[in-house]
């Protein structure tokens, strides 16, 4: 069993070394403290550094220590070129948008230790499944699609297919929208800003999905599934568009994105009783035509 120092200091930064990867305040995305941690080298002497850093509660109030969140780590087994690491039961009471930043955070810092390719997670003994049931397996940098805070706010044009509500709500028209964002933001929260944005009135014909007022508290994605975690304003529908719609709106869009298989919608962390199903996938029986003036339909590809 691996004794895990309390939460006491921060390590101090000295030289190059590994990232620690904690969460923000809000608990929406990561936050890295620089790369600062001076590593031996030998594995387990740098795992353990490590881990009681991302178990001690920061100074600064900003961050939150993923291996202070109400669960023990019970021990790790290092084998060649992977890591497994061992919790309570407790790990599996976490919200599901909190746990898999928690995950992204141990494996991006653990994954800076020499030699670590592959992480585990188990919860006493039995491998970690996700909230589908599907066994998490070996976990390494690529499995995260993340933005930790700290690049350089910079812009970039895009171009995405976003997906509104046609005049009488029975489906859903798709429409490229070309813009500028900031690319300290991920690509799949500007998509979610966008939807909930609603139609730019350059193209008529497109109606708005979902509630304007509604709060994005985090999106991030993880082994192909993209969790939406939104507030409550989110169940106010917005004219006769049905909740379950409104959700494709926002699945149909990130699924365009590559690396975007399934899309979990949540609201304040738990699945809203109004939707029938834990995750969804692209559905494209729902994508209808814009009719135009002259009476012929027309899929809405333009830019908006």
């Amino acid at each position: 069993m691996l004794s895990l120092a309390a939460c006491g200091e921060k390590k101090e930064n000295r030289g190059t070394g590994a990232e620690v990867f904690y969460l923000s305040a809000s608990e929406t995305k990561l936050e890295s403290v620089g790369a600062g941690y001076e590593l031996t080298g030998e594995k387990d002497k740098d795992i353990e550094s490590l881990l009681e850093s991302l178990s001690s509660v920061p100074d600064d109030i900003k961050y939150r220590a993923p291996l202070a969140k109400g669960f023990s780590l019970l021990g790790y087994t290092v084998s060649d070129s992977s890591l497994v690491l061992d919790f309570d039961s407790g790990y599996e009471k976490m919200d599901v948008s909190t746990e898999v930043l928690v995950r992204a955070a141990i494996v991006k810092t653990l994954l800076g230790v020499k030699g670590i390719r592959y992480i585990y997670f188990t919860v006493e003994g039995e491998p970690l499944n996700d909230n589908m049931g599907k066994s998490v397996g070996g976990m390494n940098a690529k499995t995260f699609i993340y933005n930790d805070g700290n690049a350089i706010n910079t812009y970039d044009e895009v171009v995405v297919k976003l997906y509104f509500a046609n005049k009488d709500a029975t489906g859903l028209i798709g429409a490229y929208r070309d813009k500028f964002y900031s690319t300290n933001v991920p690509l799949e929260l500007f998509v979610v800003e966008e939807t909930i944005a609603g139609p730019s009135g350059q193209i008529e014909g497109l109606y708005p999905t979902i509630n304007p007022d509604t709060n994005i508290i985090g999106v991030s994605t993880s082994d192909g599934v993209c969790y939406v975690n939104l507030d409550a304003g989110f169940t106010v529908t917005v004219g006769n568009v049905p909740t379950e719609m409104a959700a494709y709106s926002i699945v149909n869009a990130l699924t365009e994105l590559p690396g975007i298989d399934r899309v979990q919608i949540l609201v304040n962390g738990e699945v809203p009783a109004v939707l029938s199903a834990v995750s969804f996938e692209k559905n494209e029986d729902i994508v209808t035509t814009l009719e135009t003036e002259s009476g012929e339909d027309n899929q809405a590809e333009s830019s908006e």
